[in-house]
């Protein structure tokens, strides 16, 4: 689209109208499209891994567990850096840069595919294009988000719904993405995923250069103030750039060294866990209810661990499945395995208005749950989506396909589970956090995210291969021999999950009182 030729001062305020900020409308357009490019990737890695690169189900699987738990650390470094020394706008085009040439890494890497044993330099190519995908997105993810609150008063409320329709964007942006890629990759030759990259690199450059278009005449505050500039005291632009290929090696060495050698990133979780809570408890001016908000924080995103290591099997295990396992014939025409995860975009797009909807309704009635009770009700709902699965598998024959039924409920369960979860926790830390500690406490929940994907990527190289000679995999003395108990696995840690979290919602939520924590809002 051609720029239109207006002046390139900022448009007036708009705080007036019902309108939103066009400032809103270009963050949204810059989301939709790194969301194109993340998703669509996303939903072809695993199968590009195990059919191009020649990878085994199980390291592929951590491999993919490895880079996307990498790739919600680094906005920790990301957030801190535009906070002092770059700002918005600069973090998010110089992130945008690096997460397109590494899309287009992955496509040359894709275009002289095989295995490692005869094709070092693709998957050297591979390495390199995800670490600087990990490096980019650390920059871009945490400052696009924050931008979007900057655009409009403390009081003004419309604020909600600006982040339920940039909201949207994300959902869009992973639809439009996940569908190209799985068309034009996923087509049972693997010559062809290299498409795949090349797309997704296309539309990170769309969505970086739509927001250099915009950024002068559209991001500023009501009262026509820039926003997301480089910081006035900042002193270390140009030093930042020369920081970057450091940050590059030493993520590319960390992803190479718990694929290749031993685990890495889990320590390195722990390291930083460590360090939140030191930080946060030495600081003797907390008051005992930012002590007990503080507690809540750390005990809900240590349940939502489980819920996203099981959740997150979508683009793993869960695309094996149907590539190996379902029948994806539908009037004559046979599905690409990849596609099947927008289901998820689709549901949460069509069910999120129908949620706050029933949140309204109870809430009237007063009896809306609390927030510990609805994320219980979420872990719930992934519980349920297994144990349809472990019913489609149930003495399964060799040869016999499932009917894709099972993994459409799978996906609209994990979906309403994701609207009781997701929105709410995330809520609950904006919420609970002492105004001196939010970042940190928001830092716990993307540790908490990180760790989750880590630990899917463990989870999903359990998936039993019938064409695998090695033992069959366990997790704590639990033999896994077949899908029904792979599936299984996952019903019983989020059933036990959810149980111990509904018994201990009675105590969050006299604990989340002590914070003055208000009464369950309509949603």
């Amino acid at each position: 689209m051609q720029p239109a030729t207006a002046s390139l001062r900022p448009q007036p305020p708009q705080t007036a109208s019902g309108s939103h900020p066009r400032g809103l409308y270009l963050l949204f357009a810059t989301e939709m499209w790194e969301r194109f490019s993340y998703y669509g990737m996303r939903a072809v890695l695993v199968l590009f891994l195990t059919k191009a690169m020649m990878m085994d189900k199980a390291f592929a699987s951590k491999f993919y567990g490895g880079y996307t738990s990498l790739v919600y650390l680094t906005p920790l470094i990301g957030g801190f850096i535009s906070d002092r020394y770059w700002g918005n706008r600069r973090s998010i085009t110089v992130g945008g840069l690096m997460m397109a040439i590494g899309q287009f890494t992955l496509f040359f890497s894709a275009s002289n595919y095989g295995p490692a044993s005869t094709h070092q330099l693709s998957h050297w190519l591979l390495y390199a294009g995800l670490g600087t995908m990990i490096v980019g997105n650390g920059f871009f993810k945490p400052n696009i988000s924050s931008m979007v609150g900057s655009l409009y008063s403390t009081t003004d409320t419309r604020k909600d719904a600006a982040y339920t329709i940039f909201y949207m964007g994300i959902n869009l942006g992973s639809f439009i993405g996940n569908t190209i890629t799985s068309l034009v990759g996923d087509t049972g030759h693997p010559g062809d995923f290299r498409w795949a990259f090349l797309a997704c690199g296309i539309a990170m450059l769309l969505g970086t250069a739509v927001f250099n278009w915009g950024k002068g005449k559209y991001l500023h505050t009501p009262e026509g103030e820039q926003v997301g500039l480089t910081p006035v005291n900042s002193g270390g632009v140009k030093g930042i750039y020369a920081l970057l290929p450091v940050l590059l090696a030493l993520v590319l060495g960390i992803l190479w060294l718990d694929t290749a050698m031993f685990p890495t990133i889990a320590p390195l979780l722990g390291i930083a866990l460590v360090a939140i809570i030191f930080m946060i408890f030495s600081d003797k001016s907390l008051s005992g209810a930012d002590v007990q908000g503080i507690m809540v924080i750390f005990i809900v995103s240590f349940f939502v661990v489980f819920f996203w290591a099981a959740f997150e099997q979508a683009p793993a295990s869960l695309t094996f499945f149907a590539d190996e396992q379902m029948n994806r014939t539908i009037f004559g025409v046979t599905l690409p395995a990849s596609i099947f995860q927008n289901l998820n975009a689709i549901f949460v797009v069509a069910g999120a208005p129908l949620m706050a909807m029933v949140w309204v309704a109870l809430g009237k009635r007063g009896a809306e749950p609390a927030s510990p009770v609805k994320m219980a009700m979420g872990l719930a709902l992934l519980a349920a989506g297994y144990l349809v699965m472990c019913f489609g598998v149930h003495n399964l024959q060799p040869g016999v396909k499932v009917s894709m039924f099972f993994l459409v409920m799978l996906y609209f369960l994990h979906s309403a589970g994701e609207l009781c979860l997701s929105p709410i926790g995330l809520s609950l830390v904006n919420k609970l956090a002492p105004v001196k500690f939010a970042s940190l406490l928001m830092a716990v929940w993307f540790l908490a995210n990180a760790a989750a994907n880590y630990l899917a990527g463990y989870m999903s190289s359990l998936y039993p291969d019938p064409k695998s000679t090695a033992p069959a995999p366990s997790v704590l003395g639990f033999h896994i021999t077949n899908l029904y108990d792979f599936f299984m696995v996952f019903v019983v840690s989020a059933a036990v999950a959810a149980a111990i979290l509904f018994l201990l919602s009675g105590r969050l939520a006299k604990m989340m009182d002590a914070r003055n924590y208000p009464a369950p809002a309509a949603q």
